[in-house]
């Protein structure tokens, strides 16, 4: 998780007003792929971990990502939708996502696809990082 942290860094500030988020994805305790969120209306850090994949079994893939994956349709598809599409595994979380529009969901559409999730991996650093650009109701 202290890779995804390091990823999300990359994120500022062109991802405002989305959060800054990070992702890295391994293959057999190796990092074959890494994201953060971009410019609104691009990728989120799921979304560019995953498009760098090339030439792996993405069920033998583990993702560590910051913040929940966004369950829901915005400027770009949901990001919970596309780790379901490629069949990764194994999902560790930081923290939920308190928006309005997630809370929870996107866990959900994981976990009723059975790929394995854990929330609350390095979730203090999480919400150090995260805290202010945060969206809660």
């Amino acid at each position: 998780m202290n890779e995804a942290i390091l990823e999300c860094r990359k994120a500022i500030p062109q991802s405002l007003p989305n959060p800054p988020v990070g992702s890295v994805i391994m293959y057999k305790e190796r990092i074959v792929s890494r994201g953060h969120t971009n410019e609104p209306g691009r990728h989120h850090a799921e979304a560019m971990a995953v498009e760098n994949i090339k030439n792996l079994d993405y069920e033998e893939l583990t993702m560590f990502v910051i913040l929940e994956p966004c369950s829901f349709q915005g400027r770009t598809p949901s990001c919970a939708k596309a780790i379901v599409k490629k069949r990764i595994k194994t999902v560790y979380v930081g923290i939920l996502d308190p928006h309005p529009y997630n809370q929870g969901k996107g866990i959900k559409i994981l976990t009723d696809a059975n790929i394995k999730v854990e929330v609350g991996i390095s979730k203090d650093q999480v919400h150090k990082e995260l805290n202010d650009f945060l969206i809660r109701e």
